[in-house]
């Protein structure tokens, strides 16, 4: 599911005092620092090919995390500074805390639209309206740019790949071709929203770029989506499936949640704006609105709950129960890895080369390009440790290439690696990598559209 991926540390902590300290020691050469390198390696082939090894992946990261700050600790302590470790860690950890709480509010919201079937309505509408390939084609792929700004892309995906296979089970090709567009349509879409995507979240978090700045990367995000999807439409089959006459109820309370949902958005959007809080509190607060909502459907189920055909009363901390638990233990993971690895020299020896020797601008496209293999929550943690010295365009630039660059491959991003699952059999790693070549003309149009229209921002100074 994971789209987006968390982020790294001591360059995330504005407070951190870790980097100018006399007591950090260099360890990029020494058998703990390599040790730690290759910890972290095993840990990440072992995430990649959770699809055939059916390891979770939050178990090899939370246990790489544990193993490097301990050999780390060992050193420090045995240098006779022993709570120099401590410190960085508890800075990581307060970091892992806002984004973890952040998230987990965003995803029981999801969770809560899911149990009272506002997905599946939308779903059987769009099955019974008849309409032909190439139009479902169009459809789910825009519903999925301007759906996943808002839900992740992971449930976007999955919702759009629902109806690809409802309408066309016995058409193999379409199916294909709606998931790969879907694919690059649903990480277009959560690339110029703060709450997109993993990768967005950390960059409006860190305080880089504020919330409404985002939206200078929807047009270069359009162009992303739609620049593959105009290619693929002409191999899209011609002809209509046979419509369905199936009909989903929304359960009571259904349109109201999605209410709160946003209005939990824009409280979390106004307590970072214009109170300078942190958003997790904003969105800590929403959820508040939507367990004295759940409060009042219990307490009117009796009344109203079966006779609306809703036998089962709303709980809430079952949708808090439902979260993506894996996806937010492999997000600690990540953080404490990649912290730790800072910590000991390595982030500041990859932007000495990436962003000094090869340049703010192809670092940044090589960022996109390396999240297509690599998870892109890592790599995003990375560059934001790094804190390299780039100006508001940059900055935007690279957001955009962690957001989209995993649409080059199907495993290059959550989505992608779930519709595989689910529509397992049509869409296919080598069915999305016969068009990674268009999909490519798309992350370069895109890239040269920011560039072109966002020129001014390449101008403005940003101090991480």
């Amino acid at each position: 599911m994971l789209r987006a991926l968390p982020w790294w540390i001591l360059a995330f902590f504005p407070g951190t005092v870790w980097a100018e300290s006399s007591e950090r020691l260099d360890l990029t050469g020494h058998w703990v620092g390599l040790s730690a390198l290759a910890l972290f390696a095993l840990a990440y082939l072992l995430v990649m090919s959770e699809e055939f090894t059916h390891l979770r992946k939050s178990k090899p990261v939370i246990l790489a995390a544990g193993l490097i700050w301990a050999l780390i600790a060992w050193v420090y302590v045995g240098r006779g500074i022993p709570h120099a470790a401590e410190e960085a860690v508890r800075h990581n950890i307060l970091e892992f805390a806002e984004l973890f709480l952040f998230l987990l509010v965003a995803m029981t919201y999801i969770n809560a639209m899911e149990e009272r079937r506002v997905f599946e309505a939308l779903r059987a509408w769009l099955v019974r309206k008849g309409f032909s390939y190439r139009q479902l084609f169009w459809l789910t792929g825009s519903l999925a740019f301007f759906i996943s700004p808002v839900a992740d892309n992971l449930t976007t995906a999955l919702l759009m790949c629902a109806v690809l296979l409802a309408v066309g089970e016995n058409n193999a090709r379409f199916v294909a071709l709606g998931c790969i567009n879907v694919v690059v349509a649903a990480n277009a879409g959560g690339a110029f929203s703060p709450f997109g995507d993993i990768t967005t979240l950390m960059v409006w978090q860190k305080g880089i770029v504020d919330f409404w700045t985002f939206f200078l990367l929807f047009v270069p995000s359009l162009v992303n989506f739609l620049v593959p999807a105009a290619l693929m439409h002409f191999a899209v089959p011609k002809g209509t499936p046979l419509p369905s006459g199936e009909r989903v109820e929304m359960k009571r309370g259904a349109m109201t949640i999605v209410a709160l949902f946003l209005l939990t958005i824009a409280t979390a959007v106004s307590f970072h704006n214009f109170l300078h809080l942190p958003p997790v509190l904003g969105m800590m607060t929403g959820l508040a609105y939507l367990k004295l909502f759940g409060y009042y459907l219990r307490l009117t189920h009796d009344r109203m709950g079966e006779h609306l055909g809703d036998p089962v009363p709303f709980d809430v901390f079952h949708n808090v129960q439902r979260a993506e638990w894996d996806t937010l233990f492999f997000f600690y993971g990540v953080v404490l890895c990649v912290g730790g690895l800072g910590f000991i020299g390595y982030l500041t020896l990859a932007s000495e080369v990436m962003y000094g020797q090869w340049g703010a601008t192809f670092a940044n496209i090589a960022v996109g390009v390396l999240s297509a293999v690599v998870d892109n929550i890592p790599v995003m943690f990375a560059v934001l440790s790094m804190q390299p010295d780039m100006p508001l365009g940059q900055w935007l630039l690279v957001t955009l290439t962690a957001g989209v660059g995993g649409s080059l491959l199907s495993i290059g991003s959550a989505a992608g690696v779930a519709l595989m699952g689910q529509a397992r059999g049509k869409y296919t790693f080598f069915s999305h990598l016969r068009w990674t070549p268009v999909i490519a003309l798309g992350y370069g149009a895109s890239i040269l559209v920011h560039m072109w229209l966002n020129a001014e921002a390449f101008s403005v100074p940003v101090t991480p």
